[in-house]
């Protein structure tokens, strides 16, 4: 499954999956994980989806660009 890490609270990330958030043990993340991250999770396993995440962050400053663009 693929979801957008939300937060870290404590010992937990919270993820967002489809618009519902769910929390993670922190510990199978990999430690360069941050907020915005895209990931796939499979299992006990978790991967940062490095091309999806830039693609992402591109898109949201284009947004911000387009709102403070006066």
């Amino acid at each position: 499954m693929k979801g957008i890490i939300d937060r870290f609270e404590g010992k937990y990330a919270v993820v967002e999956i489809n618009g519902v958030t769910k929390d993670f043990p922190k510990s199978i993340f990999p430690k360069a994980a941050s907020v915005g991250d895209v990931v796939e999770i499979n299992g006990d396993k978790v991967s940062v989806l490095e091309d999806e995440t830039k693609k992402r962050r591109q898109e949201v400053e284009k947004l911000m660009n387009e709102v403070w663009d006066d």
